[in-house]
């Protein structure tokens, strides 16, 4: 039973490294995964599982973006480095809409939505509207190009747009891009941006997850702490190569191909459920 747990947690941290960051939902896929592969554990570690595992997608940012990120970098002049900690200041305006109604909705959402049924149909809401904001976007120039042209309006924006992930199957980064282009950003600062948000908001997602589970009475055994250790560091290789992916492809491309990606699977996904009803 150890070694099967090992071997799923390594699929599932895998599903979250290439998820988490590109627009298709992390969350979402996870939870869809869980019909097909269940890890010997109970509802509540899932739960704390399928969230906290992001920890290892928040480090594969936090060290591909290292330099960028640090406001204390020698390498960097003043004027940089006081750009940097505006962005963090920018960064936790945004987080601010996804901690007022998250906080108090987590287990409302966590009970009527972290099912089957609601994942394939934010799947094709979103994909359907992912090729609409780009066919939309064909003929328009982003007003913003580069991270240092965000305002603290705009990141308020962006992060009432993350709101929306708080349903699974939105995806957090799929909404933040998404929200990004639509009010003037280029796909490039659009996802970056997206990145760095995800880093507090994870984190304070996880820290969440792992409260509630130590509070509701549950405790970490050996066999639960290496399964969610073995996901967390499959889940930051992974992460890795799919920004980097990620960045070198909406280079040359757009996102309407992950758009039809959500849209089959979503269809999918929704005769599968009728079909086991």
């Amino acid at each position: 039973m150890f070694f099967e747990n090992i071997i799923k947690a390594i699929i599932l941290g895998i599903i979250e490294g290439i998820t988490e960051w590109l627009p298709i939902s992390s969350t979402g896929h996870l939870i869809l995964a869980d019909e097909f592969i269940k890890l010997n554990a109970s509802e509540a570690f899932m739960t704390m599982f399928n969230v906290v595992i992001q920890l290892g997608a928040i480090l594969a940012v936090v060290v591909l973006y290292f330099n960028k990120l640090n406001p204390f970098s020698p390498s960097k002049t003043t004027e940089e480095n006081r750009e940097t900690w505006s962005l963090w200041f920018k960064v936790i305006v945004a987080i601010i809409p996804s901690v007022i109604l998250g906080l108090p909705l987590d287990d409302w959402l966590e009970e009527n939505f972290h099912s089957f049924l609601p994942v394939a149909i934010m799947l094709i809401v979103y994909g359907i509207a992912f090729i609409i904001v780009e066919k939309r976007n064909k003929t328009k120039t982003p007003k913003v190009t580069n991270l240092t042209q965000i305002t603290y309006q705009f990141a308020l924006l962006i992060g009432m747009f993350q709101v929306l992930a708080l349903i699974p199957g939105t995806s957090r980064s799929g909404a933040t891009i998404l929200g990004g282009i639509l009010i003037g950003a280029s796909r490039f600062v659009s996802a970056e941006f997206s990145f760095f948000l995800g880093i507090p908001t994870m984190f304070g997602a996880s820290l969440l997850k792992i409260v509630k589970f130590i509070t509701s009475g549950n405790s970490f055994d050996m066999n639960g702490i290496v399964t969610l250790l073995v996901g967390t560091v499959v889940s930051f290789i992974v992460s890795i190569i799919a920004i980097k992916f990620l960045m070198n492809y909406i280079k040359k491309n757009d996102f309407t191909a992950f758009g039809w990606y959500r849209i089959v699977l979503g269809i999918i996904l929704i005769g599968y459920w009728a079909f086991m009803m």
